[in-house]
């Protein structure tokens, strides 16, 4: 009965009903998409950090994120191979270069350097070419989604970086950096060759340990044997590389900064049509309260409205925000959306949570009614 009553309420006004499902469906598409994409942001800054086959840090100091890499002397690397617990330690060269295009004009990108039969990083999610010809004459692996950005169009397109030829041999998909910079995967030499390194020099040491090997006490034995390079474990650089990008850069703040104003915007809209709703049923609560009915009852209708209208604008919002999901990964877009259980299980709980609160404005104009007022008619 109490379900029934608050659907008949709703349905009612239809013009009501839909301006309260827009301002519902507006803030879950915007809180969906800001959220999605803070998600996805997340996903971008550590993909390559937890690709990497390693699980303590060697690099130089200052190093906040890990496209931004110092070179340091691979004597980083000997020294963690004499250290006990370690049973492998990889170079890896990370290093910002021009890439030319072919029809002319240059385009950032991020050179990664490491050999397969090491283990250390490679490409992932391969969705054309083989691993093993990254070991032929000139080969790199790049991402399709930034096949525009680097003008060239699938596997066997040549190309020029810091003025040294280079041949598309396989395509990955989903590889995407934050700063939107292509990366572009090799081998270790010819990506020394390509920044023009010294043999003895690599961005970063993947040192691998031993399964009952604690990482926090090889990090503490590494870096009081490598005091001019910086030590860190996996966890410790995947959070400075997440702090930096998203605190310090702002970018974090300002997407959960829109989701909040879609969660504040959608409360105000709902909590206007509800107070007027039940501003126009005031003749029909009195009823009620004259016939016995109590509060309480009162406000479970209410608080049934307030469910209804948070289902349905949910529903509604998620086929919306799927659909935006979908459409940026069939696009291939730079960008990335992640729309996960957990992300859409909180969206409802924030749903329900804003109607909630929409409905207090209306019990508050309910708690003041007279019942004799429905003797005045």
């Amino acid at each position: 009965m109490t379900l029934l009553l608050a659907f008949r309420n709703l349905v009612h006004d239809r013009v009501r009903l839909a301006v309260t499902l827009i301002g519902i469906l507006f803030a879950i598409v915007l809180i969906a998409v800001q959220l999605g994409l803070y998600l996805g942001a997340r996903q971008m800054i550590v993909s390559t950090i937890d690709h990497a086959n390693g699980d303590v840090w060697i690099m130089a100091y200052g190093n906040k994120n890990f496209e931004e890499a110092q070179p340091i002397s691979q004597r980083a690397r000997f020294t963690a191979l004499a250290t006990p617990g370690v049973i492998a330690a990889v170079p890896l060269i990370t290093s910002f270069a021009d890439w030319k295009k072919p029809d002319g004009g240059t385009t950032p990108s991020v050179i990664v350097g490491s050999d397969p039969a090491d283990g250390g990083l490679v490409p992932w999610a391969i969705a054309q070419g083989d691993l093993s010809s990254l070991g032929t004459r000139d080969a790199v692996f790049v991402d399709r989604s930034y096949l525009e950005d680097l003008g060239v169009s699938g596997v066997g397109a040549s190309a020029q970086v810091n003025g040294a030829r280079v041949r598309v041999a396989g395509l990955t998909d989903g590889i995407r950096s934050f700063t939107t910079t292509p990366f572009i995967f090799t081998t270790l030499t010819r990506a020394r060759a390509l920044m023009q390194m010294g043999p003895d020099q690599v961005s970063y040491v993947l040192v691998k340990i031993a399964p009952d090997v604690s990482p926090d006490s090889v990090r503490a034995a590494l870096a009081a044997q490598l005091p001019d390079e910086q030590v860190m474990t996996k966890a410790e650089f995947r959070a400075r590389s997440l702090n930096h990008w998203l605190l310090a850069t702002g970018a974090g703040v300002a997407l959960i900064g829109g989701a909040i104003l879609g969660l504040i915007v959608g409360t105000v809209i709902v909590a206007q049509t509800l107070y007027s709703s039940t501003k126009d049923h005031l003749n029909e609560f009195a009823t009620l309260r004259a016939l016995g009915s109590s509060k309480g009852y009162i406000y479970q209708v209410i608080l049934a409205q307030a469910a209804l209208s948070a289902a349905l604008g949910y529903v509604l919002g998620m086929i919306i925000a799927m659909a935006i999901v979908l459409i940026v990964q069939h696009q291939e877009l730079p960008l990335l959306i992640v729309m996960t259980p957990e992300l859409a299980l909180l969206l409802f709980v924030l749903t329900l949570l804003m109607c909630t609160i929409s409905a207090v404005a209306a019990i508050s104009k309910v708690t003041r009614i007279d019942p004799a007022m429905v003797f005045n008619r």
